[in-house]
Formats: structure tokens, sequence, C-alpha cells
């Protein structure tokens, strides 16, 4: 018999994540504020709950999909919902900051409740197929209970430590990066429209190009895992031709009237790296000047 779980929050994740689990062969509860929403998952064979209480109540692992850490507060921080988590298994599936998470755990941990969390680095189309990614952080031997039951969720579940907030923390990082090449995109798609230049062509040269922003990608992160900064024989970039290039688009964009907010961001960088010297050191060296406020 597969372990009965509750899902909170039919979100499309939420929901995503319930019907993964019926797939799976799991007793699956879900509840969800606008009951109509929870509707969707009664006909395919969960058990729609009235209440948090009566979700809770249902299953021996309770997932938690809800908009943020403070909705989690509000649904289970009463002695009722508290008192029926006893002993239970909490997985927090909600995104949220490193420090949330480890208040969760804290928590968790003053009223007997054991507690994952864990962060999605998927669309809900992904949510059950073995290209799903979860990050998932907290007692090891809790996650390794937990296997079968996260891997109904997706092929690749990581296990990244067990201080609670890791996943977060990195859920954070990746998506940093993820918007990095979004924004880039929009900034792109601004300069070819201003001058005039085909999309779709654009959509052609970043098909031409990823696999060499791919290499500069990792290679940089390679470097500053190492804390080699300075320019050798295996630096692909220094900072110099970054910086020339850089003041072209910035020409381009002045020229068209298009926004530089993030541009301004990048010339403040590299201003600060060059000012401490490393106009000739590997573009890795930027890195050096990301990790505190500009002030600092």
């Amino acid at each position: 018999m597969q372990a009965a779980i509750s899902v909170l929050g039919m979100g499309r994740m939420g929901s995503a994540l319930a019907r993964a689990l019926l797939k799976a062969g799991h007793p699956t509860t879900v509840w969800n504020r606008t009951p109509a929403k929870a509707a969707p998952l009664g006909a395919a064979g969960a058990e729609v709950a009235a209440s948090v209480h009566n979700a809770v109540a249902a299953s021996e692992i309770v997932i938690v999909n809800v908009s943020d850490y403070a909705a989690t507060e509000s649904l289970l921080r009463n002695g009722a919902v508290a008192a029926a988590l006893k002993g239970k298994l909490l997985i927090e599936l909600t995104s949220g900051t490193p420090a949330g998470a480890r208040e969760v755990q804290d928590w968790a941990g003053r009223h007997g409740i054991r507690h994952l969390d864990g962060a999605i680095l998927a669309t809900p189309d992904f949510i059950g197929t073995e290209a799903g990614t979860l990050l998932v952080s907290g007692p090891a031997p809790v996650f390794e209970e937990s296997r079968t039951v996260l891997g109904a969720l997706g092929g690749n579940v990581q296990f990244v430590g067990e201080d609670p907030g890791l996943a977060n923390a990195l859920d954070s990082a990746v998506l940093a990066l993820m918007w990095g090449a979004l924004f880039g995109a929009l900034q792109s798609i601004a300069v070819c429209r201003a001058e005039a230049i085909d999309i779709e062509t654009l959509g052609r040269q970043w098909s031409a190009t990823a696999p060499v922003i791919d290499g500069l990608v990792a290679d940089l992160i390679k470097r500053s895992a190492a804390g080699r900064y300075a320019a050798d024989d295996e630096t692909l970039s220094t900072v110099a031709p970054h910086y020339g290039a850089l003041h072209h688009l910035v020409e381009l964009m002045a020229a068209r009237g298009i926004d530089r907010t993030i541009t301004d961001g990048y010339e403040a960088i590299f201003r600060r790296a060059i000012d401490a010297g490393h106009l000739h050191g590997d573009f890795a060296s930027l890195s050096l000047f990301m990790g505190r406020p500009a002030h600092a």
C-alpha cells in the first residue's frame, strides 16, 4: 500500500503535484482555500478535504504548495492543525527564503513534526516526469525515508544538505541565472527592434551562439569555485574586451533611447572591478564584486 499523502494548495503547481501522486498510486487528499480549484482533482480520484485540519488528519505525509511561508503559517499554526501534524512528515514545497525555511523547521521541531523543505526547479508540466527537478534539504534520515514519495514528483530529486535553508538558497541562485538570461533576451529584443532587425534573426543567432555562452558560464563557475581570478593560459576572456563592448552597447542604446537600467548595473560592477585593478583579469574576477553591496 502506497503512503497516503495530503496536498495543501491547488494552484497549477499544487494540482500537478497531486496528479503525479495519484498516478503513482498514492491515496491522495487535497485541500484548497477556494474549493472549486480542488474539484478537478476530486474528479481524478483524490479525496477533497473540507478543511485544512481534515486534510492533515487524513495522511501521514502533508505537502504544502501555497503562495509563501506566511500563507503556510496561517494554515498550519493553530492548535488543532499543529496537533494533527504531530509525528507526521511535513514537506514544504512553497517558494521562500532560506531564513523562512529554517524558521519552519524550528517550529516543526518544537511541535514534534518531521520536516523537509524543497524547491521545485520545474514548470507544472515537468512534475511527475523524469526531467522534473526538486531540491530538498533537511534531516538526511527523513529524506532517505521519503525518496519514493519525492521520486513520484520528479525523476531528478537532489538532496542538497541538512541545513533546511539550502534548497531555497540554491533555488534563488538558479533563478538569478535564469533571469540573467531572460532579461538579457529582453534587452536583445529591444536592440533588434530599435535597429529594425527581424526578431527571428535574433533567434537563429541565439541558437548558434548558445554553446559558446554555455561554455563561458561553465568556465566562470569553475574558475570562481577555484578562486582563479587572474588571467592565465586557460582564460577564455578578460574583463577589458567585455568592458569595451559594453560601451558600444551603451552608445547604441543611448542613440536609440533604449532603457539602460540593466546596462547601468553592468557598468557599476565593471567599474568596481576595474578600480580594484582587475581590468586585465579573467572575467571571473567580477564575481568578487557581486557578493556585497556597492557601498561596502
